[in-house]
Order: C-alpha cells, then structure tokens, then sequence
C-alpha cells in the first residue's frame, strides 16, 4: 500500500489558504472538510471556497462533505474539480446514485463512517467506491483525541476489501499524529489526514515527511 498524507485544512488559517497550500508541497491531497451546522455541530466553508483553492494550488482537494442531502450537494464539488469527494453513510439517501454521480464527474468518489457506525453492512457499496474513509473521531471539530475504539474496525475494513481486490483505499480522520499514525497503517489504513499535527507544527512540510516515513514502517 502507497502511504498517502492529506492535510487539513481546518487546522490551517482560513484567512491564508493560498499560503498555506503553497507550505505543503510534499502533500498528496489537500482535505477540505465542508460542515453545514446540521449533519455536525460546526460550520466551516462551501463550494465557492473549494473554487478559489482549486485556482491557488496544483494539490488535488480532498473533499469530506459532512453535511446534509449530500445526494443534492455532493455532485456540483466534482463538477469545480475536486479531485475526490467523500460522502456519508449517515446523511446520504441514495448514496449508490450519488456515488456514480462523482465517479461521472471525474472524481473519486468516496464514502465515510462515523466512529460507531458498523462497515460490514456496506461491505456491498465497496464496488461503488474509491476510498473509505473511517472517522477516528466523532466528526464536527479539528483537534480531538484519537479513538482508539475505531482500530478493530480498520482491520476489518482491510479484509473487506482486500476480499474485493483491493482497490479500494482505506482512510482513517481524527486525531492522526505521530503518536497515532503508525497504529493506523498497522491495521491496514494508507490514506491518512492530519490536520493540527500538520498545521500546528512549526514546519508544515517536514512534518508530513515524518508521518510519512512512520506510516511507512
């Protein structure tokens, strides 16, 4: 499995993004979380937003809509050009619709679970997909502790889907760091954001080539 570092933008200063873009390089994708105040308790950015970083920077944007009628939403973010839209297990109503929406569009299309919700019923939907993401925390805020709990479920979520070939990547958001990365990998994650152990370090860049080279063990 490649290890790929896509940085959060929600720890990064909203009023620099061109700038802080432009301090990861070494980034395989930028992660964008888009939160509506509904579907989790904060509001960050939208569509408009994601237009203006796509023009500002080379990185691929990683988009994590959590946010309500996704099914409704999740389509025009590929349209912009993001290069990978993810959306939930818990607010989609057609996600097999939507997911090939995506996929139509030029995207990769990905689907997320919160911590406590089970991957196996979705074990059929891995044929529709391009990434899984598992949050390791429960979603809405940047900074909060690494679930623990989440781990058995990324092994399990490994078997998935090397049942299915393989091809599906394995994400893991929330509380990544270098305290935390390695236990991720080790159960089978190779997609890993990271947002404050990114952006609150003094070297953005150096900091994801240190958890690049722990994921890589």
């Amino acid at each position: 499995m490649a290890v790929q570092i896509s940085p959060s933008i929600l720890s990064a200063d909203f009023a620099r993004l061109a700038d802080e873009a432009a301090a990861v390089p070494n980034a395989d994708w930028l992660h964008v979380d888009v939160m509506d105040n509904h579907f989790v308790p904060n509001l960050t950015l939208g569509l408009p937003i994601v237009e203006a970083l796509l023009k500002a920077t080379s990185t691929p944007i990683d988009c994590h809509l959590m946010i309500e009628n996704p099914d409704r939403w999740a389509p025009g973010y590929a349209e912009v050009g993001a290069g990978s839209v993810t959306i939930h297990a818990e607010a989609a109503k057609s996600p097999v619709r939507t997911l090939r929406q995506i996929r139509s569009l030029g995207a990769r299309a990905g689907f997320a679970l919160n911590p406590a919700t089970p991957v196996e019923p979705y074990e059929d939907l891995l044929g529709e997909i391009d990434m899984l993401l598992l949050m390791t925390v429960d979603p809405g805020f940047g900074g909060q502790p690494f679930l623990d709990m989440v781990l058995p479920k990324v092994r399990r979520a490994r078997a998935l889907i090397e049942r299915h070939g393989g091809q599906v990547w394995l994400q893991v958001d929330g509380g990544v760091a270098s305290d935390t990365i390695e236990r991720c990998a080790e159960a089978g994650a190779d997609v890993f954001v990271a947002g404050s152990a990114v952006y609150g370090a003094d070297d953005p860049a150096s900091a994801i080539d240190r958890l690049r080279a722990l994921a890589s063990r």
